[in-house]
């Protein structure tokens, strides 16, 4: 526990193996999302860019196809141990914590994270840090979950199978919040980024409905938190093996949270 009360550490941390199928899961959900919003700020050859919290390789190689051999992708986390793959003469793999150690240094035209912030305390903080990375006229691009916003994995919820899938995911979001998650910090970025001083600020949502990613994320997801619900004492193992039972079908039509994704230039 730490001084507040709230259990530390990520729950959904890199080291486990299911931790690889969750990243390209939420590649196809939110790649195509990511990079829309990537062309229109106007990333192009020899710029400089900072991937926040990247995970996983699909935004950093992204990046770098982008930027070009004359340009620089820099990618950190807190746990390099699946970006590392991406590691190039392009891509730099760094461990950094974005709210604690200092911004690297250099400017860069583009600051990116992805359901990143939602999950550090110190959220404030390291906003402030990735707005002092920015080159003057650099773009700061946020993506963040709302599931204040949505918080059904089962908008339509017909029968047993829906009402467990969303018994379990409503655990989920309390384990979240226990760890210092702001499960409505999705819908705040617009503003975040205003008084933060930046200009242009612009926003949308993505709100990925029946898709079988989504099917992929869910089983991922509930395979690598099984044991603090079942610990917590929000479901059982049957609850859990009758659920990814259910998902396995592909008959649920689940849902996410929606992305908020939000965009500004530093003057």
């Amino acid at each position: 526990m730490t001084e507040h009360g709230t259990e530390s550490g990520y729950l959904l941390a890199n080291q486990q193996s299911e931790a690889g199928v969750r990243f390209g899961a939420l590649a196809e959900l939110f790649d195509p999302v990511t990079f829309r919003h990537v062309d229109r700020i106007g990333l192009t050859e020899g710029m400089r860019c900072w991937e926040v919290g990247a995970g996983g390789t699909s935004v950093p190689t992204g990046l770098a196809e982008r930027v070009g051999a004359s340009g620089h992708v820099l990618c950190t986390d807190i746990d390099v141990s699946w970006a590392q793959e991406a590691a190039s003469d392009v891509i730099e793999v760094l461990r950094h914590d974005v709210a604690a150690d200092p911004p690297p240094p250099g400017g860069f035209d583009l600051v990116h994270a992805r359901l990143v912030l939602v999950h550090v305390p110190d959220r404030a903080e390291a906003l402030r840090r990735m707005v002092r990375a920015l080159r003057p006229g650099g773009a700061l691009l946020l993506e963040d979950a709302d599931p204040g916003l949505q918080p059904l994995l089962c908008p339509d919820e017909s029968g047993p199978e829906q009402r467990l899938a969303n018994r379990l995911r409503a655990g989920f979001r309390e384990l979240m919040a226990a760890r210092g998650a702001d499960l409505a910090y999705g819908r705040t970025l617009p503003r975040q980024l205003r008084e933060a001083g930046l200009s242009d600020v612009r926003a949308d949502a993505c709100f990925p409905l029946a898709s079988p990613a989504c099917t992929v994320l869910e089983a991922a997801t509930v395979r690598q938190i099984r044991g603090r619900l079942v610990a917590a004492g929000i479901a059982t193992d049957e609850d859990i093996d009758r659920h990814l039972s259910n998902v396995a079908t592909g008959l649920l039509d689940l849902a996410t949270a929606p992305l908020v994704s939000a965009w500004g230039r530093r003057p």
